[in-house]
């Protein structure tokens, strides 16, 4: 059982996240980070407990060699008391962590300062710094390095250094025979209080920076994972879309020549009511079968649609004309920059659908309310802002912004929107990001769309004069 290490500015060790896609709803799960780092606590203090066993074990047969091999006297009842001690605490330790499901670092750096307390006890009945074992303090500083923060880690070093010079002063002669009355030069003293500053000093830099090197690891291959679970869940999403605009292409058919029949028909054609009807629902018709087509054809299943060349203005211009064509009875503000540069790019199916779904998020967000989309470029990168005028976005959904099924509008499988625009802009190379206005600002939300023009330039395909408005 590994060694968890934790996060330097936290209380608990650190906690893990992973994805798993739920079978069936095609869902992405959280694990409970606050459970995992409990439960890393107590695992810790298990390893604990298991090293101070064989800490035990060892000083219990270092005593009995040492004073019946080496003949060299040592005060056993002293020491034996110790360990005693020692062994008393590590067991109430075991017993905690059978009962207790939640360790804090606080609770781990109060055992480490036991260990301590009993090594410098028995150091000081047996030679204090004279003693070989005194360098044992070094173990102690490591433990402390890998298990607990560095405000931790730093103490656990002041105090062992605090024992050691103690020890330097205070403690108990070492009986060794034909060296009675011998002692350490002062200067030889002072040198291995250097030795060991340096050794704590160093132990710990270098196991804080494997230990920040270790989690940075963790970081990007726990980023490495979640975009592949993502990327998967994607896929298998687009699997059903393709299969759902197939089985729609036929009823959207069938109701496009009902509606044209109509359209024909005396008692339809001269009612004016009932012939807007009619025409409205054309347009949502025609609309469907366009958002058909557009799923058709990013699945590859089009093969006759090529990509268009057009400009970047021409391009956002297509955009709104579009979006405010399919949804009449709603307001759209547009505000392009007046220096928006005039370069080709790629007209790309998905890219306009990002982008009309984080603008009918805004509309279902402040529903009769007018959304705003700003357009300008900044260092390179194409900014597109979509401004509401709703109540702005819940605290527990900013910090989760991008994932899906994170949706307040309460339907079962929402969320996905963003979700999806997210991928899109990353696949770009760009950012999409999300605040809440302030009062001044108007209230609201903004999302933020960055991508860098660079990813939207035509590489190796023809212009298309037709769409070309430049």
């Amino acid at each position: 059982m590994p060694l968890s290490r934790p996060d330097p500015d936290d209380d608990h060790p650190d906690d893990s996240r992973y994805l798993d896609g739920a079978a069936g709803a095609l869902g992405i799960e959280e694990s409970s980070g606050e459970g995992r780092a409990l439960q890393a606590g107590r695992n810790n203090l298990q390893q604990l407990v298991q090293l101070r066993w064989l800490a035990a074990a060892g000083q219990f047969g270092t005593v009995l060699s040492v004073h019946h091999a080496l003949h060299i006297r040592l005060p056993m009842p002293e020491m034996l008391t110790l360990l005693a001690v020692l062994v008393l605490f590590n067991l109430a330790c075991w017993l905690r962590t059978r009962w207790v499901p939640s360790v804090r670092n606080a609770e781990l750096f109060a055992g480490l300062l036991v260990d301590i307390a009993v090594l410098s006890g028995q150091l000081y009945y047996s030679g204090g710094v004279t003693n070989p074992f005194i360098f044992l303090f070094l173990l102690q500083i490591a433990v402390g390095a890998v298990l607990l923060p560095s405000r931790y880690i730093w103490f656990t070093v002041a105090v062992t250094g605090g024992c050691f010079v103690a020890l330097t002063q205070w403690h108990l002669p070492l009986l060794v025979p034909d060296m009675e009355g011998l002692s350490l030069p002062t200067h030889y003293i002072g040198g291995l209080l250097i030795c060991f500053a340096i050794n704590a000093s160093l132990l710990v830099i270098f196991i804080q920076r494997i230990g920040r090197n270790l989690r940075q690891r963790d970081a990007r291959l726990a980023d490495l994972r979640q975009r592949a679970a993502e990327e998967e869940h994607i896929v298998r999403m687009g699997l059903l879309a393709s299969g759902a605009a197939h089985e729609l292409g036929t009823p959207l058919a069938t109701l496009s020549v009902i509606l044209g029949d109509w359209s024909r028909m005396a008692p339809f054609a001269g009612d004016p009511e009932l012939r807007e009807e009619i025409e409205e629902m054309q347009v949502q018709l025609r609309r469907c079968k366009a958002i058909v087509s557009g799923i058709l054809m990013s699945a590859g299943e089009l093969r006759g649609e090529a990509p268009v060349v057009t400009t970047l203005q021409a391009f956002l211009d297509d955009l709104v004309t579009h979006w405010r064509a399919t949804r009449p009875h709603h307001g759209l503000d547009y505000l392009p920059d007046a220096g928006l540069p005039k370069v080709r790019i790629v007209s790309d199916v998905g890219l306009k659908q990002m982008i009309d779904n984080v603008l009918d998020n805004a509309l279902e967000a402040a529903p009769g309310q007018p959304v705003s989309l700003r357009a300008l470029v900044e260092d390179g990168q194409l900014v597109l802002r979509v401004t509401d005028r709703g109540t702005g976005f819940l605290p527990e959904m900013l910090e989760r912004f991008g994932k899906p099924y994170q949706s307040s509008k309460g339907r079962a499988g929402g969320g996905l929107g963003l979700f999806l625009a997210l991928n899109v802009v990353r696949s770009l190379g760009g950012r999409l990001q999300a605040r809440n206005r302030l009062a001044e600002e108007g209230g609201g939300a903004e999302v933020e769309i960055r991508m860098p023009l660079s990813a939207l330039e035509p590489l190796g395909l023809p212009d298309n004069a037709a769409h070309d408005a430049g």
